[in-house]
């Protein structure tokens, strides 16, 4: 899953928020020794963290942004990846599995990027779920979507080719090259609105590719254009 992950860690933390046990403006403190080196805009913005900022800007950057420091600190909000793994499970949500958060994956090596896996169609069919609010209450349902449409990773992959302006409300993730020749994942999926105003679920994930960055986002990218011209017949 790479980063897509980090949807699902947002709906399990939104959750918590419906029932109560969390708020969206509730002050969350980064510490300096939480930053660690790896993709964060957030730590490339404050390197010096110890600073107070709301659970919002933490989903915010988790999501839209992809910070990996971020979303480790929301998955220790919401009580470790086992929490996201029992919230899925009681959603029905099938070939899912989450064992390990940004930094459990950098620290355990190439083998754990496999251990947090899931499918095209149980994606496809999560998005469903999430967008006819069987996950979450209606005003979390729309701030995650919101945050999504604000997504400013992987501009070279689902939305490339769609008109511009497409709404687009879409995670991404993707591996680093494993010997400098292997890309284990390379990933997108979203929600994307039609020209007539009705939406549609896509999930294109590459793995285990031995192409370059360039061509594995062109797969996705040419994908999500062959099913755009489709349903705008």
């Amino acid at each position: 899953m790479m980063s897509v992950f980090k949807f699902h860690v947002a709906c399990a933390a939104l959750d918590l928020v419906d029932k109560g046990r969390l708020s969206l403006d509730q002050k969350v403190f980064i510490k300096k020794s939480e930053l660690y080196n790896t993709w964060s805009p957030f730590r490339k913005k404050y390197p010096e963290g110890n600073i107070e900022i709301t659970l919002s800007e933490v989903i915010d950057y988790t999501v839209a942004l992809s910070d990996n420091n971020l979303c480790d600190i929301l998955i220790d909000l919401v009580g470790g990846t086992q929490t996201v793994q029992k919230y899925m499970d009681s959603k029905g949500v099938k070939d899912f599995q989450i064992k390990h958060s940004e930094r459990g994956m950098a620290l355990n090596g190439w083998d754990s990027l496999y251990e947090n896996y899931t499918t095209t169609n149980s994606t496809v069919q999560l998005l469903k779920k999430f967008y006819d609010g069987k996950l979450l209450s209606k005003k979390s349902t729309d701030y995650l979507m919101n945050i999504m449409l604000g997504t400013q990773t992987g501009t070279n992959k689902l939305v490339e080719q769609l008109p511009k302006g497409t709404p687009t409300a879409h995670k991404t993730g993707s591996s680093s090259i494993k010997d400098n020749i292997l890309t284990i994942a390379e990933n997108d999926m979203g929600i994307i609105t039609l020209p007539n105003g009705k939406h549609y679920a896509i999930t294109v994930y590459v793995s285990n590719s031995k192409e370059s960055e360039a061509e594995n986002c062109k797969i996705i990218s040419n994908i999500s254009k062959a099913v755009w011209d489709n349903f705008n017949k």
